[in-house]
């Protein structure tokens, strides 16, 4: 079936084909590992993983996933220092070597995001690749070499820096983000490896050395440069050696379009002569209760937090796809519980299906599975390709469906639950009726 998507670069929904027949190279912005992934955060990864597998399942293509692992950015060096909560929470081994304590702490966060995203109903044997950043330096580096040969960077204070104005002689900077060039504030360099969308300025390519950071070295036409990659470089150079340019698809949340995605753009294809890919599809922000997710606000969630209030994660899995990956998702506790029931309403549908009956009624299965197929290639509509399965449910009891029809929902279902991963698609376990001996008196009493 034809695949329709939002394409951030040309802000219009258009057919999607692949640029290699039917394989699909797909690249997804993984997390900055220097702590818990929160449910903001989750939410990105969840709508690439919808992404995938309904292009898999739906269009029929072959699909080449990578995500990333953010190890080295200010983030992770300032919480692996010694001294950190990091060491005082987490861990009781302190070393005095940078590097190893960068390790540690990026490893650590690494095993628990990869947790979280296999209890969210992510397979990771979906992924064809999670490089982490510290891997791919020497490719960084001659990232980096070729802008310079260019003339879209230069080096200050030990540090390289992309030049924007450079670059903004003949390309435009500003293709997923509106940039209002006359009114933002107007700066030499940043050297952080975040910034404000109201500043405009020559961003870090690699940062130089720092007492008592990790660095490798740099040779860069002769200059010895001793530092660190800045973040945006990272993406750029893992996304040309895992899958060739231009690849297909590149996700994240909308709040990476301006800066990291649009410096991604312009060092990609200063360095290679290309831009990196073809669709940019984000998806909007997450909210809690109606506000902005802040600690400051004390609504501020990990996976882990929501677990420890009793909450399944295949309950957050199923809320975040009741609203379109477009639209601001507000997670409420209210919400999650009437979803909850919604996810138990399937599953005991899909249970009564296996039941032996003796009904009679045919159903056009179809036209089911064409309407929910369509609103899921219809750019992922996966409110309208679920209410469509409601309408269905609510309109037929299972019991009074003939054989031909019931098994050819549960051959819908094996294909829905390739797409959604929330249904057991098996016949309901008997429960152990038995009342224990102290519950009987109990209720005696």
């Amino acid at each position: 079936m034809e695949i329709k998507l939002y394409n951030s670069l040309s802000k219009t929904i258009e057919t999607f084909k692949p640029v290699d027949k039917n394989l699909v190279r797909m690249y997804s912005c993984g997390p900055t590992v220097y702590n818990y992934a929160h449910i903001g955060n989750m939410r990105a990864f969840l709508f690439a993983d919808l992404l995938q597998r309904v292009l898999r399942v739906v269009g029929n293509y072959q699909v080449r996933w990578v995500m990333n692992i953010t190890n080295i950015d200010d983030k992770t060096i300032r919480d692996s220092k010694l001294g950190s909560n990091f060491w005082l929470k987490e861990m009781g081994t302190q070393t005095e070597n940078p590097h190893e304590n960068l390790r540690m702490l990026t490893e650590f966060y690494e095993k628990g995001f990869l947790e979280d995203i296999s209890l969210l109903g992510i397979n990771l044997k979906h992924l064809y690749s999670m490089p982490k950043a510290t891997e791919y330096i020497n490719q960084m580096q001659e990232l980096i070499r070729k802008i310079v040969d260019n003339g879209f960077a230069y080096v200050s204070a030990g540090s390289v820096y992309f030049n924007v104005s450079e670059w903004r002689k003949g390309n435009t900077y500003g293709r997923l983000f509106n940039l209002d060039f006359d009114n933002l504030k107007a700066g030499t360099r940043i050297d952080t490896d975040q910034y404000e969308r109201e500043q405009v300025n020559d961003f870090v390519l690699w940062k130089a050395k720092k007492e008592d950071e990790p660095y490798w070295d740099f040779d860069l036409n002769g200059e010895s440069l001793p530092g660190r990659p800045g973040w945006h470089i990272e993406c750029s150079a893992m996304e040309k050696e895992l899958l060739g340019l231009p690849f297909d698809i590149h996700t994240g949340g909308i709040d990476l379009k301006f800066p990291h995605h649009e410096d991604e753009i312009a060092q990609s294809h200063s360095g290679y002569g290309i831009d990196p890919t073809v669709f940019w599809c984000h998806n909007e922000f997450l909210e809690v209760e109606g506000r902005k997710m802040a600690k400051s606000f004390n609504n501020f969630f990990t996976l882990r937090d929501l677990i420890s209030k009793g909450i399944d994660p295949l309950d957050v899995r199923f809320a975040m796809f009741s609203t379109h990956y477009a639209s601001t998702y507000n997670f409420t506790f209210d919400g999650i519980k009437g979803q909850r029931k919604a996810r138990y309403r399937v599953q005991e549908f899909i249970y009564e299906l296996f039941e032996e009956s003796t009904g009679s009624i045919h159903a056009n299965i179809d036209e089911l599975k064409n309407n929910i197929f369509s609103e899921l290639a219809n750019d992922l509509h996966t409110p309208k390709a679920l209410a469509n399965l409601f309408s269905f449910i609510n309109n037929y009891e299972a019991k009074n469906l003939s054989n031909e029809s019931k098994q050819k929902l549960i051959e819908l279902f094996k294909s829905l639950n390739d797409i959604f991963e929330i249904w057991t698609l098996e016949k309901k376990k008997e429960e152990n009726k038995q009342i224990p001996q102290d519950i009987y008196e109990l209720a005696q009493q």
